[in-house]
């Protein structure tokens, strides 16, 4: 398997090649926590997600990613933000995919399915709010939570 490797505004950086539509998913439990994946890409904590496939609604791809990297069925119940920065650039090793950032957040909840790890993640699990800020996490995977705890009724257009 390939690796990610995120760059923010990197002089450094490669070239975008490509620009997909992707989901993340803010699951949380009537507890409060938050599911969270370890990527198996590159070590960090994230929320679940990925890339919307042809013949799918982008909600759609948020749960279909979601159960595919956690074991966990959810239902969506809102909308977090869009972040679509373009110094936000993702190189995929494994075919040099250099991915413009384009990704929706949703809010989600769960309805079923049980805790699994998949060939993405390395670790699954129900994080409290207040471990989250201890987890290695890429700059953008924080903001997204970030925005989510601090704003949750407020979308974020940026």
């Amino acid at each position: 398997m390939g690796r990610r490797i995120d760059f923010y505004d990197d002089p450094e950086a490669p070239r975008p090649t490509s620009i997909v539509p992707s989901a993340n998913v803010v699951v949380t439990n009537e507890d409060g926590e938050i599911l969270l994946i370890r990527r198996s890409d590159n070590g960090n904590w994230a929320l679940p997600g990925g890339a919307m496939d042809l013949g799918e609604s982008l909600p759609d791809a948020a749960v279909r990613e979601t159960a595919e990297e956690t074991g966990v069925d959810v239902e969506v119940t809102g909308l977090v933000g869009i972040f679509t920065d373009p110094r936000h650039v993702i190189l995929y090793t494994s075919d040099g995919e250099v991915r413009q950032e384009f990704s929706v957040v949703f809010a989600a909840r769960p309805i079923g399915g049980s805790l699994a790890r998949s060939a993405e993640t390395t670790e699954v699990r129900w994080v409290p709010v207040r471990e989250i800020g201890s987890l290695p996490m890429d700059r953008s995977m924080r903001m997204r939570l970030d925005h989510f705890l601090t704003a949750p009724q407020d979308v974020h257009l940026g």
